[in-house]
């Protein structure tokens, strides 16, 4: 928690596989995290529909803080589980598994009903704070806005429930605006908060962000979305026979040498 409460906060990139990781390990940062959405991707599946397994986001999540010794954040979706019960197991096993964090979120899987009813996602957090025992931070979050809710009272409902059971962090992803995030800041204080890159209709700087109160800056899927839009485009030179285009990049001995900073 200390990264949380200290002054200005900081960013907590999202990584994707064991290079990546180590890439943002040797740029200096303090802390990464998973994603849930750059995870399933690479394993060809859909986010947010219990695809990817507990396990899967498990062993996945102990590869990074294994490569890169730094604290691990697990983007865990609902907390993998239809139960307070299922929730509590999934913080139980994050910890055994030495994560430093864990997300849980109001969202059920269900496309046709995306997001939890009030008090059962409150319950939701609740049973987290209970398991986690403050041996690992909880981060209490509502997808309203991503989930076309655009409801600014009922997300601070939300997220001020998550803070009065006990949740460490509080998340809520794209609020519409600068003025709508910082409602939230001010109504959830001091309990700090996460920003997933900015609001939806501006993206803001690292410095802009903090000014308005954010205390942890996470990017989710967005260095995959950057490195696959890269790829994107090397293949359309490949295609097109620039041979040259399409093989520019990283070099093995750059690669090697992140490698080989790994603890493991």
């Amino acid at each position: 928690m200390a990264l949380h409460t200290r002054d200005g906060g900081f960013v907590m990139p999202n990584a994707w596989d064991g290079l990546s990781a180590l890439m943002l390990a040797d740029a200096g940062f303090e802390a990464i995290a998973t994603s849930s959405a750059a995870l399933a991707a690479t394993l060809g599946r859909s986010d947010g529909r219990h695809e990817v397994t507990r396990d899967e986001h498990l062993e996945h999540a102990r590869l990074l803080g294994r490569l890169t010794g730094l604290p691990v954040n697990g983007d865990f979706e609902d907390g993998y589980g239809d139960t307070v019960e299922d929730v509590a197991a999934t913080v139980e096993a994050a910890v055994e598994s030495g994560l430093a964090g864990i997300g849980i979120e109001d969202t059920s899987g269900n496309p046709d009903q995306p997001i939890r009813d009030f008090d059962e996602a409150v319950s939701r957090v609740r049973s987290a704070v209970d398991a986690a025992k403050g041996r690992i931070v909880v981060t209490g979050r509502t997808d309203n806005f991503i989930q076309g809710r655009p409801d600014l009272d009922d997300t601070i409902r939300r997220l001020t429930a998550f803070a009065e059971v006990g949740a460490d962090v509080l998340y809520a992803p794209y609020p519409p605006d600068l003025d709508a995030l910082e409602a939230i800041v001010t109504a959830v204080a001091p309990t700090p908060v996460n920003v997933l890159v900015s609001p939806a209709d501006e993206v803001l700087t690292v410095a802009e962000l903090q000014k308005a109160g954010v205390k942890r800056i996470s990017v989710g899927p967005f260095l995959y979305v950057h490195a696959m839009g890269a790829l994107e485009q090397a293949t359309k030179a490949l295609v097109a026979g620039d041979l040259a285009s399409a093989t520019t990049g990283i070099s093995f001995e750059r690669i090697s040498e992140l490698l080989a900073s790994g603890k493991n």
